[in-house]
């Protein structure tokens, strides 16, 4: 009983962090946005436009929820539920610190990437159930996004599983304690020649990552310019609000992860003090690096995404996975 009671707390706790980023980031990616470009950005509605999201908010929950009459009414109301549950379903087993944990896993990076693949599905339904021809090709350019992008990210995983010899997300962070020079990206304190791979591991992990959550120059799924709104082009209300909170939710996942398995979590990079103040630092570091590449560089073609991953991302992390093999074989 505990244990439930423990379980439906985090997942209220999990789902308001959720709901209070997504507000936040919105806010933050439009006026980042506006300063990349050299305009002002949101700035009329409270401080510094601050509330702007927030009454964006209001107005989509106040808009009528309807479902069109040529699409199929049970596909279209289950799409935007399997965007957003499996975000949420992932957050539980996140380790913030040490003790700032819903429910430790010593399989959890196992079961992040079970619900990720689920994401996909929602994309694909959705566009799928919504019998619009600019949705259904938004879905099927997000299923070969996925399909493509996922082997190099579990390959290159694989390869700090190997040196950290386990799936648990916190003993992965325990073992980058020290200093930043026993961090899984540039480990000389633990293994100097990883230090050579393990740049690379997480420059494809972090590329895969942008190209896994749709963003920005990988958005091919939601290319407003040529698909309208992708597979959300039907979505009135709060059925497009929440594809939009899950995108913002795969987006933290996505930085949370690359925070654990090659920042060091919530050690400091100093060795001293460890908290869930750094793991929150490393945290948005990152996701403001993904707004910046965003509003920073324009969106490439669907052939460039997926040559991107078949020839260049996935012969670099299967030869990285052999190296890393070699190198915890011999020496």
């Amino acid at each position: 009983m505990a244990i439930l009671v423990q379980l439906i707390i985090s997942l209220v706790v999990v789902i308001a962090f959720i709901a209070l980023n997504a507000a936040f980031l919105v806010w933050l990616e439009r006026k980042g946005a506006g300063h990349f470009q050299r305009r002002i950005g949101p700035k009329e509605v409270g401080p510094f436009g601050l509330l702007q999201t927030v009454v964006d908010g209001i107005k989509l929950m106040s808009k009528q929820l309807f479902v069109p009459d040529h699409v199929d009414p049970i596909l279209f109301r289950v799409a935007p539920l399997l965007i957003l549950i499996p975000a949420v379903m992932s957050f539980v087993t996140i380790p913030f610190s040490d003790f700032l944990v819903a429910r430790n896993l010593n399989y959890g990076l196992l079961m992040i990437f079970a619900f990720a693949s689920v994401n996909v599905l929602g994309l694909l339904i959705g566009g799928w159930g919504s019998a619009n021809k600019y949705a259904v090709i938004s879905a099927a350019r997000a299923v070969s996004q996925n399909v493509a992008y996922e082997i190099p990210m579990l390959i290159t995983v694989i390869t700090v599983v190997m040196m950290t010899h386990t799936l648990d997300l916190t003993e992965i962070v325990r073992q980058q304690a020290g200093g930043f020079w026993n961090w899984n990206i540039l480990p000389l304190g633990r293994n100097p020649l990883m230090a050579v791979i393990m740049p690379i591991s997480f420059l494809i992990f972090f590329t895969c990552s942008l190209a896994e959550t749709n963003r920005a120059p990988f958005d091919m799924a939601e290319a407003e310019s040529e698909l309208i709104a992708g597979a959300y082009t039907e979505y009135p209300g709060m059925g497009f609000g929440v594809f939009f909170m899950g995108e913002y939710a795969n987006i933290i996942v996505g930085c949370a992860l690359s925070t654990i398995l090659f920042l060091g979590g919530w050690q400091c990079p100093f060795g001293l003090f460890p908290g869930v103040h750094w793991f929150l630092i490393k945290l948005y570091l990152l996701i403001f690096t993904v707004i910046w590449i965003r509003w920073t560089y324009p969106r490439t073609t669907i052939y460039g995404l997926l040559n991107l991953s078949w020839k260049v991302l996935i012969p670099f992390s299967l030869f990285n996975l052999l190296l890393t093999g070699a190198f915890l074989k011999v020496f």
